[in-house]
């Protein structure tokens, strides 16, 4: 079923696909997840602070997403069931090389050699709680150069990604029907 990650990034060189059940309808998993903390996800908070060498907080509140997008992720586009970050870097250097996204059409269009196009989603699909990241790169050079990274972090990538997922089925299954599930959980 194509859906709006297809849209924004329909070839790939590389792609990770993790599944949870949701547990909750999409409305609570998706707003769960928006307002899902570093204290939600310490292991997520953990390998985060060995990427960044400890040059970046992660703060027990701050919502995970805040961060995510400091970074320079941004949502490209949304519906009921499925939201979807894209970035532009190059993640195998030391500092991220994140450039700026501006717009899924500015996301589709950017071609410029030496760079990663990185499009994630989270997507409530037949009573599961999914991500799909998809990573193409612009050149052989950017191909060469992710490789390498790729090998080391894909197992704690995949770590990350299945943290994120859990922690976010726990938080939206753990509001009383009907309650908004933003804020901290009972």
């Amino acid at each position: 079923m194509a859906g709006l990650l297809d849209d924004a990034l329909s070839r790939w060189h590389h792609r990770e696909r993790h599944r949870v059940p949701a547990g909750a309808p999409a409305d609570a998993t998706l707003a769960a997840f928006e307002a899902l903390t570093w204290r939600d996800v310490p292991l997520f908070r953990v390998l985060m602070a060995i990427r960044s060498a400890g040059r970046t907080s992660r703060a027990g509140t701050r919502p995970v997403l805040a961060d995510f997008t400091r970074i320079g992720f941004a949502e490209i586009a949304r519906t009921g069931t499925e939201l979807v970050y894209a970035g532009i870097g190059r993640p195998w250097s030391p500092a991220g090389g994140m450039g700026t996204v501006t717009s899924l059409d500015g996301f589709r269009s950017f071609s410029e050699p030496g760079w990663a196009k990185m499009a994630v989603n989270f997507r409530i699909d037949n009573g599961d709680f999914t991500t799909e990241t998809r990573v193409y790169l612009t050149d052989r050079t950017a191909q060469r150069m992710f490789g390498g990274y790729w090998l080391v972090i894909r197992p704690f990538s995949g770590l990350i990604r299945r943290s994120w997922l859990r922690a976010t089925a726990r938080r939206a299954t753990s509001y009383p029907q009907g309650q908004n599930s933003i804020g901290p959980p009972r």
